[in-house]
């Protein structure tokens, strides 16, 4: 849907609309009182096409923020062709090698984050605007949720899931405090990705190297994709509103 806007913030539209009016009056011969309405109205449909293909102004006011959402925005576009690739591999040389339940884990994972853009562009959309703070309270929420996957959890994931409640448990300060702790928010998932996309390029690697008939090999990527696994849910439940 066209939305009106000024055509005077758009110059192409203007200058389509003036040269209908040149046209119609100087070439076609017709009267200027017939002309004028519609390259008029030609200008301000121009106007209001061009507008409709600009990205929506996020209501920020937090230059900083702004930034870290732009750099989060690529690095999870990056981690999602990372994980297409990665999926790709594993689906060639686990079929292969007959290595489904790594194979699945391993699907799972890069699925997860092949999804993690639109998430991250929903999440954007959220968090702007006057109603975009997370309340003490659905912080909390979280904080029990994480705590009870930490208690459930062992080895690096537990570990995952332990730093995940000590950054909730700072935003939560914040929050009582009356600060902003959506900066927080975006760069504990900046963090979170470039933890997932170091693990995605040791998994590509080991699978390359490794003898995929070594059940002591399998073992060890089983143990990264797990891992992966945790990083994929810590992720999840930050992007989450």
């Amino acid at each position: 849907m066209l939305k009106l806007t000024n055509p005077l913030d758009y110059p192409v539209a203007v200058l389509v609309g003036g040269l209908s009016l040149f046209v119609g009056v100087r070439l076609g011969g017709l009267p200027s009182p017939v002309v004028l309405p519609v390259a008029a109205g030609i200008t301000m449909v121009g106007a209001s096409f061009l507008k409709s293909r600009e990205p929506e102004y996020l209501a920020l006011d937090n230059p900083e923020l702004e930034r870290e959402i732009n750099a989060v925005k690529v690095s999870a576009l990056a981690l999602a062709n990372q994980a297409n690739e990665l999926r790709l591999q594993a689906k060639k040389l686990l079929t292969d090698s007959f290595q489904i339940e790594l194979l699945a884990g391993l699907e799972s994972s890069c699925d997860r984050a092949v999804e993690l853009p639109g998430k991250i562009d929903t999440l954007v959309w959220n968090i702007s605007g006057n109603n975009s703070l997370l309340s003490v309270d659905k912080l909390q929420q979280q904080l029990q949720e994480v705590k009870q996957k930490r208690q459930s959890s062992s080895g690096v994931s537990k570990q995952h899931w332990q730093e995940l409640a000590d950054s909730l448990q700072r935003n939560i300060k914040l929050a009582k405090e009356g600060e902003d702790t959506r900066l927080a928010r975006i760069i504990n998932i900046s963090t979170l990705i470039q933890d997932s996309a170091g693990l995605l390029q040791r998994l590509q690697t080991t699978l390359r190297t490794s003898d995929l008939h070594d059940s002591e090999q399998i073992n060890g990527m089983i143990l990264l994709s797990d891992e992966l696994s945790s990083l994929s849910e810590n992720i999840d439940l930050l992007v989450r509103k």
